[in-house]
């Protein structure tokens, strides 16, 4: 029997040895590489609290500065812009309103040159804006891009890949980027049949590349992109599948906002896809056969910007910021998840305390959890000073916007949360015209309309049950 004791003595004396060991090395690799304090303790706190997984954790989703996938998509971006200079901005007179000093400040922030002369079309769900889509493609002489987040192999999936092979068949060049987590459904043989037509297909960030040493599944692209001969664009929320189109039992509706671009602006959708493109396949396209020259289409001014790991600033986070910071009259946004930075979420209190009609819409029937328990913690804080928080109701609500003052908006694929911010490649387009913002600002209306809105004195009485969770959850806010 001493023995036996012993023994275990000896076996959790070393486990504890190794684990200070792990721990130890852990929070200093931790505090060597971010910079950020308060994602820093919570990560040491990860580590302290939950032995050895804490370190694996950390691995698998907190390392994400110094590492060479991102190092060589700092060169390829480089090497892609020396190949591809950018445009002169637009003449700052010709946006009115005020608001030109906000374009030039994101193009300070690394997004593109606004342009004058487009024509943007709203899509509020996912039916007309897939068969908008498929119109465009249908209609393709020369090349059809393509970037998503996920791609599903199901009945939505499907009838996009069939028609891709039919345009390759037709001598139209396609080529499909998806990212590996986001798509780890698609598989290759689902693919195949495009592949044996002669269209390319390419992942981002492979989950497991074994001939680089990396297993990478916390870095994705989030990007949702499509380009028609380099005179149409989609961009927006939604990515492909049923779920999207509102056919799936377990989402039922699904509200989101994607638009059609045409004009100048189309080239800069181009331009993110083309320097993604060249960094998964290492082909480089370039030339009029891509880049046409756009002739106005319309009036309206817009603005796309990317962010990414791969910048030291994140510039869609810094371009909400001043946003938030540049609102008078109003500031309405949607998001699905809600995990906003330290700074972020100063910003918004100071903007509903100093009077601003701040106004969030986001989920009453999360998809997610983990990142809706950390999110419902910063209520409190939003309602306290004066934030109007509403859940969105009649499904699931997908939409990405922030609209400023009915003069300025944003919408894109950037959530309002740190994993968005931070961590994934994103891509919004700002629009400097009031009449598409009015656009924005009615649908947001109709959806208050089915929306609940939270009544602070309730909130504040919800079981305990839900504040431990909430407390617990939000630890995780650094990587949500």
């Amino acid at each position: 029997m001493w023995d036996f004791f012993h023994n275990v003595g000896a076996i959790v004396s070393i486990t504890t040895v190794i684990h200070l060991v792990v721990v130890t090395l852990t929070i200093i690799w931790i505090l060597s590489i971010k910079r950020d304090s308060t994602a820093a303790m919570a990560w040491c706190l990860t580590a302290i609290l939950l032995p050895f997984l804490g370190a694996f954790l950390f691995w698998v989703f907190g390392y994400q500065r110094v590492y060479r996938p991102l190092l060589r998509k700092k060169k390829h971006k480089k090497l892609f812009r020396q190949q591809h200079p950018r445009r002169r901005p637009s003449s700052a007179k010709r946006f009115g309103h005020g608001w030109a000093g906000m374009a030039r400040l994101a193009q300070r922030l690394d997004a593109f040159p606004a342009t004058i002369g487009n024509e943007v079309v709203f899509f509020h769900e996912g039916q007309s804006a897939f068969d908008a889509k498929l119109e465009a493609i249908r209609g393709a002489q020369q090349h059809v891009h393509l970037e998503y987040f996920i791609v599903q192999p199901d009945d939505t999936g499907r009838t996009l890949l069939s028609l891709l092979c039919e345009k390759v068949r037709q001598g139209v060049e396609v080529r499909l980027l998806y990212d590996a987590m986001g798509s780890h459904r698609l598989k290759r043989q689902t693919v195949a049949e495009l592949r044996q037509a002669g269209g390319r297909c390419e992942a981002f960030f492979p989950l497991f590349d074994p001939l680089r040493r990396r297993t990478q599944i916390n870095l994705r692209n989030h990007r949702k992109i499509v380009v028609v001969d380099g005179q149409v664009g989609f961009s927006g929320g939604m990515n492909i599948g049923d779920e999207y189109l509102s056919k799936s039992k377990s989402f039922g509706f699904w509200r989101d906002t994607h638009m059609r671009l045409t004009g100048p602006a189309v080239a800069d959708l181009q331009r993110v896809f083309v320097e993604d493109w060249h960094f998964a396949s290492g082909e480089m396209l370039k030339g009029k056969r891509y880049f046409p020259d756009n002739s106005k289409i319309g009036e309206s001014p817009v603005q796309v910007v990317m962010s990414g790991p791969d910048q030291e600033l994140k510039s869609i986070r810094e371009v909400y910021f001043a946003a938030i910071l540049r609102a008078r009259r109003r500031l309405w946004i949607a998001t699905p998840y809600f995990v906003p930075d330290a700074g972020i979420h100063d910003a918004l209190c100071l903007a509903a305390r100093s009077g601003i009609d701040v106004r969030l819409l986001g989920l009453y029937h999360p998809d997610k959890w983990l990142p809706f328990l950390a999110g419902r913690y910063y209520w409190t804080d939003m309602l306290a000073a004066g934030v109007k928080i509403y859940q969105y109701s009649k499904g699931m609500m997908h939409s990405k916007l922030m609209m400023v003052d009915g003069r300025w908006a944003s919408c894109g694929t950037a959530n309002l949360d740190n994993r968005s911010l931070h961590l994934n490649f994103e891509v919004n387009c700002l629009l400097y015209d009031p009449a598409h913002v009015a656009v924005l600002e009615a649908a947001f209306l109709r959806d208050l309309e089915t929306a609940i809105a939270l009544d602070a004195a309730t909130y504040a009485k919800r079981p305990i049950v839900y504040r431990a969770a909430e407390n617990v959850c939000r630890l995780f806010s650094p990587i949500l």
